[in-house]
């Protein structure tokens, strides 16, 4: 299947074998085959692609939008922290849910994040600012966010275009994966407490955008990490590295 894109052919079966390939190494190809297959991922890309040819670029870019998949390992999936959207700024976003591995400068989400982690999971004592959020990824946290893209500086615009997406996770999730940890932070996170299952551990914390849109401080994560941490010991036997 095709499509055009500023006069350019784009061919969204080749777009899907090579998001596909990309995702088999760390086990997610096989799981979400049926998805990159399915009508409604066709639909995704056809809005994304349609949007961009209209100069409503998106965020991050396309070859990034499931590295949060790529870089956490199916079998070791322990914990999903969801968030809201991606960073809206052109060339901040890099597939991983507050991660910022693309650019130097840490944005504020991420300073609140690192800021509450030192006060609370490491006691003020130091702590490595590293951007790329892989390392997280890598130990079995998924951080994705409600939508995997936004426009260009401007967030909440595309939740319904990744809505089916997301019900297909939670319901992939729901079969296989019961005893997952689940993380909702700020509004539009929680949304999606009910499609987890009932039994699940649910924590709920607002989204650090929230303190720097108050001017507070610090970003009250009612002790998420070291909440995290434990769940992660008490039910996998996992010492979390943040």
């Amino acid at each position: 299947m095709s499509t055009l894109l500023n006069n350019i052919d784009v061919d969204l079966d080749e777009i899907r074998n090579k998001l596909y390939e990309k995702l088999k190494p760390s086990g997610w190809g096989d799981k979400l085959k049926t998805f990159l297959l399915s009508n409604d991922f066709d639909q995704i890309l056809n809005q994304l692609l349609k949007d961009a040819k209209e100069d409503k670029r998106f965020t991050p870019v396309l070859k990034q939008v499931f590295r949060a998949f790529e870089e956490c390992p199916y079998n070791e999936l322990k914990c999903v922290i969801i968030g809201q959207d991606p960073y809206p700024q052109q060339g901040t976003a890099d597939g991983i849910a507050f991660s910022c591995s693309n650019i130097k400068h840490v944005p504020s989400s991420l300073k609140y994040i690192f800021k509450e982690l030192e006060e609370t999971v490491y006691k003020n004592k130091s702590y490595d600012w590293d951007t790329d959020l892989k390392r997280w990824s890598n130990q079995g946290i998924l951080l994705i966010n409600s939508a995997s893209t936004t426009t260009i500086n401007n967030v909440g615009q595309h939740y319904d275009i990744w809505r089916p997406f997301m019900e297909f996770l939670f319901d992939l999730l729901s079969c296989e994966n019961p005893g997952v940890i689940y993380a909702f932070l700020g509004r539009v996170a929680q949304g999606w407490t009910g499609h987890a299952p009932e039994e699940a551990v649910k924590l709920i914390a607002s989204h650090p955008a929230s303190a720097k849109h108050s001017s507070k401080e610090h970003w009250d994560s009612d002790d998420l990490f070291n909440k995290i941490t434990n769940l992660m010991w008490k039910h996998h036997k996992y010492k979390m590295i943040w």
